[in-house]
């Protein structure tokens, strides 16, 4: 009995290890931000993207001077005020830094929010060309070397030159 179970165990063993050889998965890399930088409408973007992005930090250079401007006016004119027109000043002060804050929070969040939208419909291209190339090709998993360092992997599984070739890139 306990070599039946053996003989039994082993096949199912033996079993196992010849299916799991055959679903062995095919996987291939890109560095996806490289190819980013090679399409064109990257170049594009960034130059919308840091137009719109002026257009805040002009206004925020704008209330920086003019803090700094107040902040100097009082610090000057301290010694001479009373204790209530002090604290109404520091209270305008505060006031004014935190409108500053506040404003350059949500400058960074619309900055942000216009990036997404703009760059949205070009991560969309790069994607659907990578995965058309991946079920062309027979891969099963692509990994972004941008994102993970691949310690060894063949120069047969870089998916790069496909991709390329499928978004007409050089």
């Amino acid at each position: 009995m306990k070599k039946l179970f053996k003989v039994a165990l082993v096949a199912g063993c033996l079993f196992f290890a010849g299916n799991i050889a055959e679903a062995q998965s095919k996987i291939g890399h890109i560095n996806f931000n490289q190819l980013i930088d090679q399409m064109p409408d990257t170049k594009t973007i960034q130059k919308q993207i840091q137009d719109y992005s002026k257009t805040f930090s002009d206004q925020l250079t704008a209330m920086q001077t003019e803090l700094t401007t107040n902040a100097q006016a009082y610090d000057a004119k301290r010694a001479s005020m009373t204790d209530a027109a002090r604290t109404a000043k520091e209270a305008e002060l505060q006031d004014q830094n935190k409108r500053l804050q506040d404003f350059n929070t949500k400058a960074q969040q619309q900055v942000n929010d216009k990036t997404n939208q703009l760059s949205k419909p070009l991560l969309d291209k790069a994607r659907s060309a990578v995965q058309a190339v991946a079920k062309e090709k027979g891969y099963t998993y692509v990994f972004d070397t941008a994102q993970t360092e691949l310690l060894v992997s063949p120069e047969a599984d870089n998916l790069m030159a496909a991709v390329k070739a499928k978004l007409g890139l050089k």
